[in-house]
């Protein structure tokens, strides 16, 4: 969860000759793809600015892994909400700034208010103290006056969950539709019917049918790349510079002064 703690990872890895991919890996979805082609392409002409973000909401004290009477259906969600890995950035808004980022580049500097909303939740009869921040709104500089609004909150989602909406002098991609119309791509029939997990290179067959099919594609990635040699799309490095903004943009709320972000990818 900290800049420190993927260096030093990304440098054991190296040392050991040992192969790190990272989870979620948003840019082998085929919609983030087309519209990274899209914008290189000038689609969208000059690009003013982009968002995305992500709510709490009761989501965790509702999961189908929470409700039963065994160990397996009734998970002990507190530590989302506890310091030092929980809160809605780490957890939720990660998966937006991961594809963010992966069609527009790196970012350069962070700035952003944050702070903890409620203080305690309920959880089968049981209050949980609440003590990670839960609501964060940061401003993004990509740099050419290109800049990105990024939240992670317990409540209130304007934009779809993990798909960046973003805006140009000749149009604007806001999930999947520009200008209003479905985005085409190989496959698009496929996933309005399955949804996007379905076009992932190992979700096939019964894996189809699997809750978060995506971790699974993660998963075979770092498979392919061990048996096979073929690198991953989703580098540590990516991941690392998405750390990298969410650890800089709490430093930012600490000190009330924007952060140049020292990575890269």
């Amino acid at each position: 969860i900290t800049v420190a703690e993927a260096d030093d990872l990304i440098d054991r890895a190296a040392r050991k000759g040992v192969k790190l991919v990272a989870s979620p890996g948003q840019m082998l979805f085929r919609h983030n793809q087309r519209i990274r082609e899209l914008i290189q392409e000038g689609a969208l002409g000059r690009l003013a600015w982009t968002a995305v973000g992500a709510a709490f909401g009761a989501y965790h004290e509702n999961e189908s892994v929470r409700k039963g009477d065994d160990p397996l259906t009734n998970v002990d969600p507190s530590w989302y909400f506890r310091k030092p890995g929980g809160g809605p950035l780490y957890d939720m808004t990660v998966y937006g700034l991961h594809a963010m980022t992966g069609v527009l580049g790196p970012a350069k500097r962070v700035t952003a208010l944050s702070g903890v909303g409620l203080k305690e939740r309920e959880f089968r009869g049981q209050m949980v103290p609440c003590d990670t921040d839960d609501n964060t709104v940061m401003l993004l500089d990509f740099g050419n006056t290109l800049f990105g609004f990024v939240y992670g909150t317990f409540a209130g989602s304007p934009f779809a969950f993990g798909a960046p909406s973003y805006f140009g002098t000749q149009g604007a991609i806001e999930g999947n539709k520009m200008n209003g119309q479905p985005l085409e791509y190989p496959g698009i029939e496929v996933a309005r019917e399955k949804g996007e997990s379905a076009l992932l290179p190992h979700v096939v067959g019964p894996h189809q049918g699997r809750e978060e099919a995506h971790v699974y594609e993660d998963v075979m990635q770092l498979v392919d790349w061990v048996r096979e040699g073929k690198p991953a799309v989703p580098t540590a490095e990516h991941a690392r510079h998405v750390i990298d903004i969410i650890e800089s943009a709490y430093r930012s709320a600490e000190t009330g002064l924007a952060q140049d972000l020292r990575t890269t990818f």
